[in-house]
């Protein structure tokens, strides 16, 4: 099979190109691809633990607490201990990242937008389709 019609290699190039461009738009709220994921998952739910915001995002434990301790220096996010059991660590919303919801969901809006309007919209279904098949017969 040529490179070119790989599977693997056409989900890795275009998910590059799209977190490129979502990188790019998202540079001046100082926020990552990753880190809006995380963003979101609390702008739903203004509290969560680490490991259902890894769960909801489809990470490993170890890559979830990377990103929330480089949030939690840039101000995002707060992290507490839960008092009545200290192995339970508790994530929250700072000021700061309630503050970048409008922004930042405007950007991923239009980028979103700009990407699916290469498409027309019966093959943007097909698309979203066919991703959420895979996701959902391979995801973990």
């Amino acid at each position: 099979m040529e490179l070119q019609n790989c599977i693997n290699y056409l989900l890795t190039g275009a998910q590059h190109e799209v977190f490129q461009l979502m990188s790019e738009r998202l540079m001046p709220y100082e926020v990552t691809p990753g880190q809006y994921g995380v963003l979101a998952c609390l702008w739903e739910k203004d509290e969560s633990n680490p490991k259902e915001i890894a769960q909801a995002l489809g990470l490993e434990n170890s890559t979830m607490s990377g990103i929330l301790d480089r949030m939690q220096k840039k101000g995002l996010i707060d992290r507490g201990v839960d008092p009545e059991d200290r192995r339970c660590v508790h994530v929250r919303l700072s000021p700061r990242g309630r503050e970048l919801k409008e922004p930042v969901l405007q950007v991923v809006a239009q980028v979103n937008e700009e990407i699916w309007s290469q498409f027309s919209p019966q093959d943007a279904d097909t698309l979203r389709r066919c991703l959420k098949t895979i996701q959902q017969k391979y995801g973990s």
